[in-house]
């Protein structure tokens, strides 16, 4: 089934930019190759009669001609580097943004950015490179004809050298591109380093490591600094031995030119322009830098189109049912990594408008859950329905119309804060915005800003708590049958979290929520939880049920000799949740348990009910 790319299709500038190029390049080579033919007739005419009649007019208009074209062809060739690096960067972008997050994860922050950067721009240049090279190779070919035109045997002594020439070119190609590729390797660590090492810049300055860590960022210095001196000396040695070839040929062509114009076989003029179409002959070793500029062009255009072919999920056609409810199912899922299953999930089931919380130990699947469940990841076994649809069947647009995400560390973007809560597959006015503000905790600090809603996110000065709440606002803003909270709430006090779960509860739009737990106080709240352990789902039940097991209080650092009413610091948050659910608790390792419908259900306290 194909996959979709976003603003991927139709984003190249096409061959216009670079034929441009071309053209121009060709119009100039063109008029280099007939100027010495013309000086030469010219010269010759001056001398024998004084008047060179039009030949003096067409050797000027020739000389600015050419010159008219080299500024078009720079013109040309700054226009098609702009189009070809903005389109090569939209198509990796595009590429990066509609992969499956998993896969994308492998390249680091640093390695994207490197090659959005540095790679695009030596890769949008090799259009016009590549033309520009191939424009080159007309004036020695054209220069070459005119000299056998105007005499055989300097143009027989000028060819017997030009495979030298040729030989030069070629070692520098196939050594530059392996020093090439290795250079942009080096610069991409240099920088997903740094990046690291800037993102846990609080934790170097209070541990002292600061020494350590800029040895570690600038580790790969020396092999770049090596790459660089070789990359370099490839290109002096390329331009050494054409510099060396280049007079030895030019110099051995005069002196045949010598030969036949005492022969009488060559006039004055002749001798101009044969030892002038030698030079430009052998002007083919001063293709080395267009040469270098296509092939680091190639190997970085190989960078980019790594992101630009990541793995993209496929969407079908089919659309939700519209009574459903948001009702989740997991049958047969499983999901490997490395060749280590990391997700084992059957059988369970989440009532549509019910809140399930996913609890476990670090690395027990907790995220692969959530991901799996909103199919940002596809399972590599088994399928995942809403309302009973299998996720994969349906259309993008269903998809993430009807299932949205909160995450840990939302990106919200340079627009406004009414910009960063309103973007979203939905149409969100402005009421709407406020209402998410205030359901997620973030209405009363928004307000107190310098511009309100209207105040830009980089003027914002927001703490690590108000920007996880304004994802949170987003999020609630497009909510539809299923809402996934991935740790959407780690920054956020207990009494803030109590208010969004309220919130939540009294929304207009009452859909499923999933939420990835890591203390018992959400668990408690939820009517349903789903305990993981070494990647398995290990028991399905209310945490009032689940709290009599010690493993389980043990994933929440409670010790077994802890009540197993869930007594302590956490008794009321564990065994008053709203709508938790009754029954027997599950042996260790049983199967899932499906809750009762919400009618079966406890009432909710007092203080839980809108």
């Amino acid at each position: 089934m194909p996959t979709e790319r976003d603003g991927a299709d139709g984003s190249e500038p096409g061959r216009t930019p670079e034929l441009l190029v071309l053209l121009s390049s060709v119009g100039a080579a063109v008029a280099a190759v007939a100027q010495p033919f013309v000086l030469g007739r010219t010269l010759d005419l001056l001398l024998r009669d004084g008047d060179a009649g039009h030949w003096l007019t067409l050797s000027a208009a020739l000389l600015v001609g050419e010159m008219l074209l080299d500024g078009l062809t720079s013109l040309f060739t700054v226009r098609c580097n702009a189009d070809w690096t903005a389109a090569v960067r939209s198509r990796a972008f595009a590429g990066l943004l509609g992969a499956v997050p998993d896969r994308a994860r492998s390249h680091t922050p640093g390695d994207v950015g490197t090659r959005l950067t540095l790679n695009a721009a030596d890769a949008g240049g090799a259009p016009a490179a590549r033309a520009a090279l191939a424009a080159s190779l007309v004036t020695p070919v054209g220069a070459l004809a005119a000299l056998a035109v105007v005499d055989v045997w300097v143009a027989a002594c000028v060819l017997a050298g030009l495979p030298a020439l040729a030989l030069v070119l070629r070692s520098f190609a196939r050594d530059t591109g392996a020093s090439v590729a290795a250079y942009q390797r080096a610069q991409s660590q240099i920088a997903s380093r740094l990046l690291e090492a800037l993102e846990g810049a609080a934790t170097i300055a209070a541990a002292g490591t600061g020494a350590r860590e800029r040895e570690r960022v600038l580790a790969p210095l020396g092999e770049l600094a090596a790459l660089g001196r070789r990359m370099w000396a490839l290109h002096g040695r390329a331009l050494g031995r054409s510099g060396v070839l280049v007079p030895l040929l030019v110099l051995a062509a005069t002196a045949v030119g010598g030969l036949r114009l005492a022969s009488g076989a060559l006039s004055v003029g002749d001798l101009l322009a044969a030892c002038r179409y030698a030079q430009l002959t052998a002007g083919v070793g001063g293709a080395a830098s267009l040469l270098g500029a296509v092939v680091r062009g190639r190997r970085a255009r190989d960078r980019t189109l790594e992101l630009e072919r990541l793995p993209a999920l496929a969407h079908g056609t089919r659309t939700l049912p519209p009574e459903g409810r948001g009702a989740l199912e997991l049958r047969g899922v499983r999901v490997v990594r490395d060749g280590r299953q990391v997700l084992r999930a059957d059988g369970v089931r989440i009532p549509g408008g019910t809140t399930a919380a996913v609890v476990g130990r670090g690395g027990a699947g907790k995220s692969v859950l959530a991901a799996v469940a909103g199919r940002l990841i596809d399972p590599d076994e088994g399928q995942v329905l809403l309302d009973g649809v299998r996720l994969d069947r349906l259309s993008r647009e269903a998809l993430r119309t009807e299932v949205s995400y909160a995450f840990e560390r939302p990106a919200l973007g340079e627009g406004t804060v009414a910009d960063a809560v309103a973007a979203g597959p939905r149409t969100v006015s402005r009421e709407q915005v406020r209402q998410a503000a205030r359901a997620a905790g973030a209405d009363g600090f928004v307000r107190r800003l310098p511009h309100g809603y209207d105040t830009p996110l980089p003027a914002a000065p927001l703490s690590g708590g108000e920007h996880q709440r304004l994802g949170l606002a987003r999020a609630f803003a497009h909510a539809g049958r299923l809402l996934i909270m991935d740790d959407a709430t780690s920054s956020l006090d207990t009494a803030t979290e109590h208010e969004v779960d309220r919130a939540l509860r009294r929304s207009p739009r009452p859909g499923t929520r999933l939420v990835v737990a890591h203390r018992p106080s959400v668990a408690g709240r939820a009517d349903l939880v789903i305990w993981l352990e070494d990647g398995r789902v290990r028991a399905v039940a209310s945490h009032r049920d689940l709290w009599r097991e010690a493993d389980y209080r043990a994933v929440f650092g409670i010790g077994g000799a802890d009540r197993a009413d869930g007594g302590g610091n956490e008794r009321n948050d564990s065994t008053g949740g709203s709508g938790a659910g009754t029954g027997k608790a599950p042996a260790p390792g049983a199967g899932a348990a499906r809750l009762p419908e919400p009618e079966e259900r406890l009432p909710e306290p007092e203080e839980a009910r809108p």
